[in-house]
């Protein structure tokens, strides 16, 4: 069967393998970025004045060259890459690449930031793996097959969970959780809480059961939500554009709208 196997060509991989080769770089560019973040490290400023580190920079050399190595006949699209003006030509199937979501919250000394890995395959986020380094958290999910967490040495499937009669656990996003746009969307809906969370890591608490909603109403591009709305459907969840139709990928300059993340997809049957 093949498998992940370092930065070594696998011909024929199926998506089982090309997961396992996703979640195998995620683990080790999280490894690397808790060894950057121990020796200390400069914050600097891209173009459009997001903040990048030598995190960023390292972890996404690591993922792209082993995912070019292992997947020559699928192209990357990498985050850093794309800002230094290297954008490579996509066809029907991609790779999707943010090294460190959440940045910000990285260079603050917070957890929540992560890795995302997704592949897409006709303007559909099939299959993606997300680390959560600072937790030690992989996630892994393949739409129609099923997702899972791997902590400490144990894997274990993941399913979202149905919305609680207490009301809804809504995540927002740390740096756009006072939009007051979020409270117009929220009206009409029974809440129980909500939390603001950095990153993808919110897509991981919805996969595996700990929240319900996440509105997304700020810019996003598409390597910060390819690997985990693919973990999130994979588990059972949805994320829908305002239409109510899936987000999809490969849309000219990778930019995102505003959207919408279910735990429990409206209309949905429990599993």
């Amino acid at each position: 069967m093949p498998r992940y196997q370092g930065a070594a060509y696998i011909q024929g991989m199926d998506n089982s393998a090309l997961l396992a080769l996703a979640a195998g770089l995620a683990d080790e560019a999280a490894q690397l970025i808790l060894a950057v973040r121990a020796r200390g490290f400069v914050v600097t400023k891209k173009e459009d004045f997001s903040p990048v580190t030598e995190a960023d920079r390292a972890a996404e050399a690591l993922i792209t060259q082993g995912l070019r190595a292992a997947t020559p006949d699928i192209p990357v699209i990498a985050e850093e890459e794309v800002a230094s003006g290297r954008i490579t030509t996509i066809d029907g199937r991609f790779w999707l690449v943010d090294p460190l979501d959440g940045t910000r919250e990285f260079a603050a000394g917070q957890a929540a930031f992560a890795v995302n890995i997704g592949l897409v395959e006709n303007g559909v986020a099939i299959l993606g793996a997300v680390a959560v380094p600072a937790s030690g958290e992989i996630f892994g999910g393949i739409v129609g097959a099923g997702a899972w967490k791997r902590q400490n040495g144990e894997t274990h499937p993941i399913t979202t969970r149905a919305p609680p009669s207490a009301g809804l656990t809504v995540l927002a996003s740390r740096h756009h959780g006072d939009d007051p746009a979020l409270q117009a969307v929220l009206a009409g809906r029974r809440v129980a809480t909500i939390e603001k969370l950095g990153s993808a890591v919110k897509f991981c608490r919805l996969a595996e059961g700990g929240a319900d909603f996440y509105p997304r109403l700020g810019p996003t591009m598409e390597w910060d939500t390819a690997a985990p709305q693919a973990l999130l459907e994979a588990a059972g969840g949805a994320v829908l554009d305002a239409a109510g139709a899936p987000l999809r990928y490969g849309k000219p300059g990778f930019l995102n709208p505003p959207f919408f993340c279910y735990g429990r997809a409206p209309g949905a049957v429990a599993r």
